[in-house]
């Protein structure tokens, strides 16, 4: 997708408990191709199929629909490095999707999704039924980048102080101690998230958007990189609790994750066959390839990415758009045209670009924007989706040249 980068300096390998011990990566040769991408050189979004990579089976794949079955061709559109950017950066983009399709097969377009909001420092809502891989992308992926992650299994009777932590009395001392809860990590798992009530959900709302954890009149910071991985089921809503609007608009990206294709899943039998097994993220041999210095140095090019006034202008047609349609009782709100403008900037980054054009904008609009739209009742029931509706918006709303 872009360049090659210069040798990366070696991250130090700190051990890790999710993370069997493996030699550091070694540093390609200028002019090479990065270990696991694709010869030509091309970047994120277009790094060579993983299906078949060896590693333990994934159940599931899935399309996340037209914005990321689009990605715009990296070798047509690659142009200058960022300015004054880190193009190591890109290369560690290439080399963690390649560690992550070891064990994921199938979902390359999930897998860009995720890596899209990543490198945009947001968070994400997975929406897929049972068993497609969306746990164990988030172990690959934790993986594959050396940071900590931690699952929390939401449940009806889950407290907010089981999510964030709690002061405990300690008796020998007479002094209340913080006992730190899940969130004090780098990549959250909080799975089947509206399986827990609204108090339990709230207390997410200022670790997502603040990072930190407020108990005892003390600010706790949380450590960074950190980032909220939240899934839920799309077709079980019984004993389940809605996502209030104000936690959805939280989420930087929803993403679908479907089944998969015939291919894919035959290789998923086929793994199971060879006796992997089905979670087993070590015995895919994954290997650390990156740290979150490094993630911090890609997010920064991502900063520094260009974008014409035109373009802000077609976001903000875009988005004001949506609070005009006829069959939405709420549109998108401004911190929705943020996160576009973001998630636009890591698809540009992604396409091996410097800056971002209309098509980056198409390409993340429905991941980054479904779920802040609410359809009207009756449109609901005539078929009409939150997908729909921005499929139309972006035939409508002029395309600047």
């Amino acid at each position: 997708m872009t360049d090659l980068p210069p040798p990366p300096a070696e991250p130090p390998h700190v051990p890790d408990a999710n993370v069997p011990p493996v030699p550091p990566p070694q540093p390609a040769a200028p002019g090479a191709p990065v270990s696991g991408a694709g010869s030509d050189g091309r970047g994120l979004a277009d790094a060579p199929d993983v299906a078949a990579s060896a590693g333990a089976p994934v159940s599931g794949a899935g399309s996340d629909g037209r914005g990321l079955a689009d990605a715009p061709d990296v070798a047509a559109s690659a142009g200058a490095p960022v300015s004054g950017a880190g193009s190591d950066g890109r290369g560690l983009a290439d080399a963690v999707r390649t560690e992550v399709g070891k064990a994921v097969v199938g979902q390359a377009e999930v897998v860009s999704g995720f890596l899209a909001a990543l490198l945009a420092d947001g968070h994400i809502l997975l929406e897929g039924v049972p068993g497609v891989a969306k746990t164990l992308l988030v172990k690959a992926m934790a993986s594959a980048l050396h940071v900590d992650t931690t699952r929390i299994q939401f449940t009806p009777d889950l407290m907010p102080s089981d999510v964030t932590g709690q002061l405990m009395y300690e008796q020998h001392t007479s002094t209340f101690v913080f006992r730190k809860g899940p969130v004090f990590t780098n990549l959250l798992l909080a799975d089947e998230i509206n399986r827990t009530p609204p108090k339990t959900q709230a207390a997410l709302l200022e670790v997502m958007e603040e990072r930190q954890v407020s108990i005892g009149g003390e600010i706790r910071p949380l450590p960074d990189p950190f980032m909220v991985i939240a899934t839920q089921n799309p077709v079980e809503y019984e004993g389940t609790y809605p996502l209030p609007e104000a936690q959805l608009d939280r989420f930087l990206v929803k993403i679908r994750v479907g089944y998969p294709d015939r291919d894919a899943e035959q290789e998923v039998l086929a793994r199971h066959h060879r006796g992997a097994g089905l979670h087993e993220v070590a015995s895919t041999q994954l290997q650390a390839v990156a740290d979150g210095a490094a993630l911090e140095r890609a997010r920064a090019d991502v900063r520094r990415v260009g974008m014409d006034d035109s373009i802000l202008g077609y976001i903000t047609e875009l988005v004001r758009s949506t609070r005009s349609s006829g069959v939405v009782d709420l549109g998108v709100s401004p911190r929705g045209g943020v996160a576009l403008l973001g998630l636009s900037k890591a698809w540009a980054y992604m396409s091996g670009r410097d800056f971002v054009v209309p098509d980056d904008v198409k390409a993340v609009a429905l991941m980054g924007l479904r779920h802040r739209l609410q359809v009207q009742p009756e449109a609901e029931l005539e078929g009409v989706t939150p997908d729909i509706v921005l499929a139309g918006l972006l035939d409508s709303v002029p395309v600047p040249r």
